[in-house]
């Protein structure tokens, strides 16, 4: 903010150069998020009332963010395909109030393959929480109404207790997924296209190493040294004429 408003001062001519130039003074580095096991995102779902159950599955697996999934409705699933479509997302503006919105970018509206290990538990959570028209939500509180996201956040507080990872917040399993994803190759533009991301730049963050994946690379190349079979050598007479 100092270097931008000093830069104004040297365009006004107040002054004749930006003394704040430190170089990457300007750069906000993150922090690092957690990234949860597959059994721990188990866990945490187990931990879950039954009707929100499929939310953190969803979230990891198929890398929704926290408003995704509570936007889905039952039109929005093709169990035929085995596809979700994502065209909405709740969301909270400043003033605490819950709205309903598009996806925040072009890329946010993306169709997305559910794993073979999550479909089960999608069809059952259809069957028993959902209404059967096409708008009906995905989750509701009862009444038809949308889960609420200060509901999903309290029990996703309990959960993630019983799970033993009390840092890991519900959008630590969109982030999880994706990782997951990009342990077994997944390119950066097919991270993009699963994480409905506008650019590289958030896509290349999953791409960082995980013990697991660290493990597997050490184990392939391991292979590539193979002991070769070595043919014993008898000696013999050799006659010289």
């Amino acid at each position: 903010m100092l270097k931008a408003m000093l830069n104004t001062a040297v365009a006004d001519e107040m002054i004749v150069r930006n003394p704040c130039t430190v170089k990457g003074a300007g750069v906000d580095r993150a922090s690092e998020r957690p990234v949860a096991s597959i059994a721990e995102v188990a866990a945490a779902a187990d931990a879950m009332p039954e009707r929100l159950r499929l939310a953190p599955l969803l979230a990891a697996w198929c890398q929704l963010r926290r408003g995704e999934v509570l936007g889905l409705q039952r039109r929005d699933i093709d169990m035929l395909h085995g596809t979700i479509r994502v065209e909405r997302a709740w969301a909270q503006s400043a003033d605490g109030r819950t709205l309903i919105a598009p996806p925040k970018t072009a890329a946010g509206r993306r169709v997305l393959a559910v794993p073979p290990n999550t479909l089960p538990e999608l069809s059952g959570h259809l069957e028993r929480f959902t209404g059967p028209g096409p708008e009906s939500w995905l989750f509701t509180a009862g009444g038809g109404k949308p889960f609420a996201i200060s509901s999903l956040e309290k029990a996703w507080r309990r959960a993630r207790l019983a799970a033993g990872r009390p840092e890991l917040r519900f959008h630590d399993l969109r982030h999880s997924g994706l990782t997951w994803a990009a342990a077994v190759g997944a390119s950066v533009r097919e991270l993009m296209a699963r994480g409905g991301h506008a650019t590289p730049t958030m896509a290349l963050r999953y791409q960082h190493a995980t013990a697991d994946r660290d493990k597997a690379l050490a184990d392939a190349m391991a292979e590539l040294v193979r002991p070769a079979e070595v043919a014993p050598l008898h000696r013999t007479n050799v006659l010289h004429t």
